[in-house]
């Protein structure tokens, strides 16, 4: 099972599965996006035994590039393993205090964020490809777990993974104009007055907008690999019909 881990330690879990093109389906890892759901399910039954863990620990969201989070308890253990029916609808963020769960979120491109909270023993995935940044979804989980689960920021661990970089992530002006909006992010943004292209760096606004809800920077990690330059990387913005990287969190 070719899998990068970004945590491994007596009490957590995280890290993403990466493309393998001698693996079925090049290991991909979403139902949505395969013609072969059969051989999808048996990588995530690897990814299980590599974790040392059953499918039916996993929860999975039908994600929808929106700002939407879900709380996780052991009832949805299961959902979305093997079926997009019953996955967690219209849902870009998971979090869950309950442990032997495994979080799950879908990238090809887009940033994938895993967290944990030692003291308050919580965990969660976040999907922000550009909307989900540009709605803040990153933002409103962090504000949210503070408000209502009572986490101090500042034990959060946060470990935003490989996705596309700035130099490959063009858009126009339309999207560039969402980002500035912002009104944090132009430092992340370069213009190319040739191609008349912005190059956004999604990863680095997602690094700020933690942040900005109080997460020390020194507990914020990025994986700089980028997922269009990279072999080991699945690219929507190189192949429309390309897998996906799943990234996972787990507190035992």
């Amino acid at each position: 099972m070719k899998t990068k881990l970004y945590v491994q330690n007596d009490r957590f879990v995280a890290g993403m599965t990466l493309k393998d093109l001698i693996a079925p389906d090049e290991n991909n890892m979403a139902l949505h996006v395969t013609d072969h759901p059969e051989q999808v399910i048996n990588n995530r039954k690897k990814l299980a035994d590599f974790l040392h863990v059953e499918l039916d620990q996993f929860v999975c969201a039908n994600q929808t590039h929106s700002a939407n989070f879900a709380k996780v308890t052991t009832a949805d253990k299961g959902r979305g393993t093997t079926s997009l029916q019953d996955a967690i609808q219209n849902t870009d963020a998971l979090y869950t205090i309950e442990p032997n769960i495994v979080l799950s979120s879908f990238t090809a491109d887009c940033v994938p964020i895993m967290f944990y909270h030692v003291k308050c023993g919580l965990i969660g995935v976040v999907h922000s490809g550009w909307q989900g940044t540009v709605k803040e979804i990153t933002r409103k989980l962090f504000h949210h777990l503070v408000k209502e689960e009572n986490c101090n920021p500042e034990g959060f661990f946060v470990y935003i993974g490989s996705a596309i970089n700035q130099e490959k992530f063009e858009v126009d002006e339309d999207v560039n104009k969402k980002f500035a909006a912002l009104g944090y992010a132009d430092e992340f943004i370069k213009y190319n007055a040739q191609t008349k292209k912005y190059h956004i760096d999604n990863q680095k606004i997602v690094k700020k907008q933690c942040e900005m809800e109080g997460i020390w920077s020194a507990q914020i990690f990025i994986d700089s690999t980028c997922t269009y330059k990279s072999d080991d990387g699945f690219s929507h913005r190189e192949n429309k019909g390309t897998g996906r990287h799943l990234s996972f969190i787990m507190r035992k």
